[in-house]
């Protein structure tokens, strides 16, 4: 059975959020806007979209005597990206 693409996972902006949040066990939202380079906005629709269905987790909290957002991937966001992940290898696999 060949994997399925994973249509939260098609746009190329939550491939790398979900990506490099996979990286670390949270990062700061500005810290991923800047490497994402998008803006505000742009990131809270992705972040929205992805915690609705459970791919990412975001909280509230003070760094460095300011108020900010924290991302992390969960655990189904792990698997949906390892799951389209394979999927993409299975098509890219007869490419030279």
């Amino acid at each position: 059975m060949t994997p399925e693409l994973d249509p939260l996972l098609q746009p190329p902006a939550r491939l790398r959020l979900v990506s490099a949040l996979t990286a670390v066990s949270e990062a700061e939202f500005a810290v991923v806007r800047d490497r994402l380079a998008v803006s505000d906005s742009v990131l809270s629709k992705h972040v929205s979209a992805l915690a609705d269905a459970g791919y990412v987790r975001s909280r509230k909290g003070v760094h460095q005597g300011r108020r900010t957002t924290w991302l992390s991937v969960t655990t189904a966001g792990r698997t949906a990206l390892s799951t389209h992940a394979a999927a993409l290898r299975a098509i890219l696999d007869g490419v030279e």
